[in-house]
């Protein structure tokens, strides 16, 4: 019997059912078909239009299984549907495939979490489906009526049907999974000639043709190619890959892994199935290419790569073609590049990061650079994306992270941007969060001297603890890891600059080197005690990217910790300039 559906890619998917609440808070209007109490399979069965879905789930042998306790999604093939795969597939009933390719057609199909299209996005769905591939969603407008996509084959006819165990999508066409790998996707498409020449020249086609299942290096079950079409490279000068090889390759060997032809493919190979919903969420991307990455933003609607300024100079990068992009493949997925592209080579230079200066508060308006604002739940610091905190949010206003502004405060009056953050912390079983950290900028690989920049405060003994020490640790942007500084400091929010002197032409100035080999410096125009950088440690930035910076409470407990700037200052350059007036000029 023809099979027209592969083996699942990871059967273990079953091990790990997701029981998860349908809603949650999510507030929809929701198409009550039947009752609650109706499971998908007594769905199909009491409704006529599914009449051969019902028989496929009996062949399958799934009918009682999804009669079962559980949380699924089931997008709903049609009759007309159905009947229409079968006649493409030169079938005449369901009886003539075989009861093993249903099972895998309604795996493609199920997926074990409810989920409403409130929760869709233009990109992949949060959990595979149980034959072990991703589905897309997009919204498309079609005659002036906004219609959803689902892996660019079928549309949403009726969507968030609640039944007692799931949640039912039903669709006008069949879905289909991918059944090419990445490598056999680029190869099968001739615009992408060279590209594939590459990719068998380097080995890194082999890389990209191994389905999940039988990869054993786990880091690369699934990856994201951003690939060239022929058109691309003959802009860029290349008529073919010989072309491409004299000018890339520096040891005449691509399958070298230090071959910079080599090292070049590794750079159009993302980690991960990353789909544009999920490239744009963050800054960074992390390449094949040993600590290299790819830089990623959204403008509109287009999304670019290594689109940035370094540095005070502004780098254009490239779009991604989105009509050739998304493209599945059974390990990953498939986008294209408009430009070529090559590794970036950056250099390691001072990063003076704000820490109000981000975007979810620069976007409150009402607020920045106009109000003190207080965050008085989880949820309202929630909407705060580059900044966390280990623990809830106290409900005491006193007793909350605030963004403070104005020159009438006296904790930003001389800060930078005549603002702070206030972050209460404590040590571990303590009152408040143990520990804050901050999404930094983006990093160049290499060694910097970590300075935090703060308004000396301690906080009144009427009103709790009255000092908090803090240690730092970072960690790249997408992982759990946090690891110390080197050479580290703590920082006690209490401590004022010391005030060191010495004696020059008979006028006592101020110190900075011997402030500095104590860890302490002056960063802005008041030099007052109050106003001060205490340096936390050195860091070695392996990776180009995006880190978390955090601070952890190691000793007492204190809510005006009032954290302004962090400067990451190469560790060879000069700690001590630039210097800062409040509206954030340079002191010349």
């Amino acid at each position: 019997m023809e099979r027209n559906f592969k083996k699942p890619i990871a059967y273990a998917l079953f091990a790990g059912v997701l029981l998860i609440c349908m809603w949650g808070c999510v507030k929809e209007t929701i198409k009550h078909t039947t009752s609650d109490t109706v499971n998908i399979t007594q769905y199909f069965q009491n409704n006529a239009d599914f009449s051969e879905l019902s028989k496929i789930l009996d062949k399958a042998g799934t009918a009682s299984y999804l009669k079962a306790y559980g949380s699924y999604t089931f997008f709903a093939p049609t009759n007309a549907a159905i009947r229409q795969y079968l006649k493409d597939l030169g079938k005449s009933s369901v009886d003539d495939i075989s009861a093993s390719d249903w099972k895998d057609f309604v795996r493609f199909h199920l997926l074990q979490d409810s989920i409403p299209t409130s929760r869709f996005t233009d990109g992949k769905l949060p959990n595979l489906t149980m034959y072990g591939q991703y589905l897309i969603t997009q919204s498309v407008n079609i005659a002036g009526v906004t219609k959803t996509w689902v892996n660019r084959q079928a549309y949403i006819i009726t969507p968030n049907i609640v039944v007692g165990n799931g949640l039912i999508h039903t669709i006008d066409h069949v879905l289909i999974p991918a059944r090419l790998t990445l490598a056999q996707t680029i190869e099968a498409n001739p615009k992408y000639s060279i590209f594939t020449q590459i990719l068998k020249a380097t080995t890194l086609y082999d890389t990209l043709n191994v389905v999940p299942a039988n990869n054993p290096d786990s880091t690369k079950r699934w990856l994201t190619v951003i690939a060239q079409t022929d058109s691309v490279y003959n802009a860029a000068g290349f008529s073919n890959y010989a072309s491409v090889l004299a000018k890339y390759s520096n040891t005449g060997n691509p399958k070298l892994p230090t071959d910079s032809l080599h090292l070049y493919m590794d750079n159009h190979i993302i980690y991960g199935a990353k789909y544009l919903a999920d490239i744009i969420l963050d800054a960074a991307q992390r390449t094949l290419a040993p600590s290299q990455v790819l830089t990623t933003k959204l403008s509109g609607q287009t999304v670019l790569i290594n689109d940035d300024t370094f540095n005070g100079i502004y780098e254009p990068g490239f779009i991604l073609n989105r009509p050739y992009s998304d493209v599945s493949a059974s390990n990953g997925v498939l986008h294209d590049a408009s430009k070529n592209f090559v590794i970036k080579v950056r250099y390691p230079y001072a990063v003076f990061f704000d820490v109000c200066a981000i975007p979810d508060i620069m976007k409150n308006t009402a607020v920045y650079k106009k109000a003190t604002y207080i965050y008085t739940t989880d949820a309202d610091m929630q909407t705060v994306a580059d900044i966390k905190f280990s623990g809830p949010i106290s409900s005491n206003t006193a007793n909350t992270p605030q963004y403070v502004y104005g020159t009438g405060q006296g904790t930003s009056k001389t800060s930078y941007n005549v603002d702070i953050f206030k972050c209460p912390l404590s040590a571990p079983g303590g009152s408040y969060p143990n520990w804050v950290e901050f999404r930094t900028p983006l990093l160049v690989r290499g060694q910097y001297k970590v300075w935090v920049g703060y308004y000396q405060q301690q906080q009144s003994t009427s009103n709790g603890g009255t000092q908090c020490e803090v240690s730092a640790s970072m960690g790249l942007d997408g992982t759990t890891t946090r690891d110390p500084l080197l050479n580290a400091r703590t920082l006690n929010f209490i401590t004022k600059r010391p005030g060191l002197t010495k004696t020059v032409n008979g006028v006592s100035v101020t110190d900075v080197d011997a402030e500095e080999a104590i860890g302490f410096k002056i960063y802005m125009a008041n030099t007052a005690g109050s106003q001060v950088a205490r340096l936390m440690g050195v860091v070695n930035v392996t990776t180009t990217g995006r880190y978390w910076f955090r601070l952890t409470g190691v000793n007492g407990s204190q809510t005006t910790n009032n954290i302004d700037m962090i400067q990451f200052i190469p560790a060879n350059a000069n700690q001590q300039i630039p210097k800062f007036n409040p509206d954030g000029s340079i002191i010349p």
